[in-house]
């Protein structure tokens, strides 16, 4: 892609009332531009991160057996009053009447709506166990929105949903979920830790928050730091045993929110050395709820027996707008976003130095293609700005790699190379530059 043919708009001044710096660098950065409170328009750079993460979360949901669906933004208010939640939600939904005087609301969340669609076409265990999945926009009129993507009030989310014959076979579904959801952080570059936590509106009696450390978390948790040195991708995972294995080795640690702090238990639980406590952001929260929707709701099955039984339901949720702003906050610095590769818009960002010399057009213009070829994106800046602008914007979003063009390099036949995340750079031969760039992703 040729930044000239793009729509990136950067900015160099800090956005008023943008407080934290995810706010701040994705506004700058031209990822999002907001349009009311709490609710923003994604611009091409912003969507294809948000895509990426998309996608990660997808793969990792469909490896653990999840099915993709896809349910409604709107959704009829009989189904919460059924479930005994519409009164007691609170104004955070958006309740809308339409032109027949229809009741609707504007999802907040799907337990609802997707127990609907179970009982609607599952009537044995024999179709059991079930987990179905979707990623959809959502809606929370917060009263104060603030934080840009971190507190809005439109947010795409994952949703998953397992449905079990008992306690034991949804304990089942919730460790696939837990190991899941530790797979997506790993390969989003960022460090998540497992918390006991409330379980709130969703309601249920396990529960787990995972959270990411930041100086700018509204939550406080507590933790034993070795949590964050256990190595799943080295574990078997050819078993519900080793899943239940996975998710002793975090939970036997001690983590809880504030709310859930026992200061006994953790100073007894955790030597000294490894005591960690910190603000956190919330990344993903995972429920299982048993039968507190399907009773009400009358999803029943029948059983082995003939018997006609609730079916245990659990929840399991991520945020994936949030989750853009939530890495940037755990990366970035002084000069802008520096994004993990698996999530960068782009892997590599060329600065052409000299915009009207023709051997470094020629250059630039090969080695992107080069790169493209062996399966690279690549942002080439042969806009006619300052060399100042051009790399203070290339720092600002952040690639994993720049190369840098000029006319008295090309003389000798070299180029330079910048690591955005440790700012080292090297001059490298010509040649040499494609291989070293594909032996890096």
């Amino acid at each position: 892609m040729f930044w000239s043919k793009y729509f990136i708009p950067t900015s160099k001044e800090i956005p008023s009332g943008a407080k934290i710096p995810s706010h701040q660098l994705m506004l700058r950065a031209g990822m999002i531009k907001q349009e009311s409170a709490g609710i923003y328009s994604w611009l091409p750079l912003g969507l294809k991160v948000l895509k990426k993460i998309e996608n990660i979360v997808r793969e990792e949901q469909e490896l653990a057996g999840a099915i993709e669906i896809l349910m409604p933004t709107l959704q009829s208010s009989d189904l919460w009053v059924e479930s005994g939640r519409y009164d007691g939600y609170g104004d955070e939904m958006l309740r809308i009447t339409d032109r027949h005087d229809a009741n609707l609301l504007y999802g907040p969340t799907n337990e609802e709506q997707v127990t609907e669609i179970f009982r609607t076409y599952i009537k044995s265990y024999k179709n059991l166990p079930l987990n179905l999945f979707h990623i959809q926009w959502k809606f929370r009129d917060e009263i104060r929105p603030r934080f840009g993507l971190l507190r809005g009030r439109e947010f795409l989310m994952k949703d998953a949903y397992s449905f079990d014959l008992n306690e034991k076979d949804s304990r089942i579904s919730y460790n696939k979920m837990f190991v899941s959801y530790m797979s997506i952080f790993e390969r989003l570059g960022i460090k998540a830790i497992p918390v006991v936590a409330d379980s709130g509106p969703i309601g249920g009696n396990i529960s787990h928050e995972f959270s990411i450390i930041t100086k700018t978390g509204e939550t406080e948790i507590y933790y034993d730091k070795r949590i964050a040195h256990i190595d799943i991708s080295s574990m078997p995972l050819s078993s519900d045993r080793d899943l239940e294995v996975i998710v002793d080795e975090y939970t036997k640690l001690y983590s809880a929110t504030d709310d859930k702090h026992d200061k006994n238990i953790y100073n007894s639980q955790v030597p000294e050395e490894f005591k960690g406590k910190g603000k956190a952001i919330e990344v993903g929260h995972i429920f299982s709820f048993g039968t507190k929707y399907s009773e009400p709701m009358k999803a029943f099955i029948n059983d082995e027996n003939g018997k006609n039984v609730p079916v245990f339901m659990g929840s399991y949720g991520v945020g994936v707008s949030r989750l853009v702003a939530a890495i940037i906050e755990s990366s970035f610095d002084d000069d802008g976003i520096v994004w993990p590769k698996s999530v960068t818009p782009f892997e590599v960002g060329i600065i052409n130095l000299g915009h009207s010399d023709k051997e470094c057009i020629k250059v630039s213009s090969q080695i992107k293609s080069d790169l493209e070829n062996n399966g690279l994106e690549v942002l080439l800046d042969d806009r006619d700005e300052s060399i100042g602008k051009k790399y203070a914007d290339m720092d600002l979003i952040g690639l994993p790699y720049q190369i840098i063009i000029g006319p008295r390099d090309l003389k000798e036949e070299k180029i330079e190379i910048k690591d955005r995340a440790n700012k080292s750079k090297e001059s490298i031969d010509l040649k040499s530059v494609v291989k070293l760039l594909t032996s890096k992703f």
